[in-house]
């Protein structure tokens, strides 16, 4: 099997922990323990023994996660190392040589990758910015064929910010209705809402539907690599099978942290934090794109400590992007990481001062190219 590189997160894993400034980054700053944890919990954690823990997540992670989708069953949710294992697993366990598959573009493009390298033909469906980043109905619908097997988005989406209407949710659930096609929504940002609403999950809109969720974006909690993907109980039994040979388990104290951050008091606490940090940081990334003497044209995001701005400069965006590395040690992500030339996607997720610098070392670099 071939498989292509995965440009974006070969260039954040090549960069994110030299530059002096990451905005490339799409979730907030991230918890310490101390923020997550009472005093209490903190030495109870001590007391973990650091074994394996069951490999489809425990009891309790799980009863957490089912709180937050109404009627599913313990059997129905598998615990991954994050949503980035939840996705491969997903494909590797779905999709056949020659399956007909719609995707989402901008996206997220682990998913693409995976398709292709699994053998499937894959579609783009595109979210249309003059549409308010909502999909052209009609032009997915002149897509979806008897053959489409499985149609893939992230809501809230990534890199645009955008949330789909319930007009467009109840569309493509329409579509995929029509054709017996399966729906696989990550949701990882759900719960990052700038409003504080959170965004309907697809889940219990069709009974063939596949969520993946997890605790990097919305909660500031990446470095625990815990992501869960809930479905009818025969796929997550199927997919649990796969999962044996990968990472076998969660780790014991991101399972004991997982069940603590998902209990209703803490997730609440957390997303109020996530929240706040969107609406004072935003308004600090709105200015300054509206400073920057006309070079940017952006739609606010709804949700996920990200903006995509198209940027009326004649380079490139993998081009610019890697000016700023050079010159002012600054990352941010091209829009051709997205097959979206002519933006780039702005994390503003940061602590607001370390935000403020990054964006003066991007404008010293505009300065020079307008």
């Amino acid at each position: 099997m071939n498989i292509e590189i995965f440009k974006m997160e070969r260039m954040q894993s090549t960069w994110e922990n030299v530059v002096d400034y990451n905005l490339s980054e799409s979730g907030v700053h991230p918890l310490n323990l101390k923020e997550l944890l009472t005093p209490a919990e903190l030495e109870d954690l001590t007391g973990i023994e650091i074994g394996y823990t069951q490999t489809n997540g425990t009891v309790g992670l799980r009863e957490q996660i089912a709180r937050l989708y109404p009627g599913v069953g313990l059997e129905q949710i598998l615990a991954t190392a994050g949503s980035s294992e939840a996705n491969f697993l997903l494909m590797w366990s779905l999709i056949e040589p020659g399956d007909e598959v719609l995707f989402e573009l901008p996206n997220y493009m682990q998913m693409w990758g995976l398709l292709r390298a699994f053998g499937a033909r894959v579609k783009p469906f595109f979210l249309r910015e003059g549409l308010g980043w909502q999909p052209d109905l009609d032009e997915m619908g002149r897509l979806v064929t008897e053959r489409t097997k499985l149609i893939v988005l992230t809501n809230p989406n990534n890199p645009t910010g955008s949330v789909l209407s319930p007009e467009s949710m109840k569309g493509i659930v329409d579509l995929a209705a029509r054709h017996g096609a399966w729906i696989l929504a990550d949701e990882v940002y759900q719960g990052a809402e700038l409003s504080g609403v959170r965004t309907p999950s697809f889940w219990g809109a069709y009974d063939k539907v596949l969520v993946v969720n997890g605790l990097s974006k919305a909660y500031g909690l990446p470095g625990l690599r815990l992501g869960w993907i809930i479905g009818p109980e025969e796929v997550i039994k199927k997919t649990w099978t796969y999962h044996d040979y990968t990472t076998i388990s969660p780790s014991a104290l991101s399972d004991r942290l997982a069940s603590i951050a998902l209990a209703p008091g803490n997730r609440d606490r957390i997303l109020q934090r996530t929240q706040g940090i969107l609406n004072a940081n935003f308004p600090v990334l709105e200015d300054w794109l509206r400073r920057q003497e006309n070079l940017f044209e952006f739609r606010p995001p709804a949700a996920g400590a990200i903006c995509f701005a198209r940027t009326k400069l004649d380079t490139g965006s993998t081009a610019l992007v890697e000016r700023l590395i050079r010159e002012k040690s600054v990352l941010l992500v091209p829009g051709d990481h997205f097959e979206m030339d002519g933006y780039l996607r702005f994390g503003y997720g940061p602590e607001q001062a370390y935000l403020l610098k990054a964006l003066d070392r991007v404008a010293e670099v505009l300065k020079k190219m307008r």
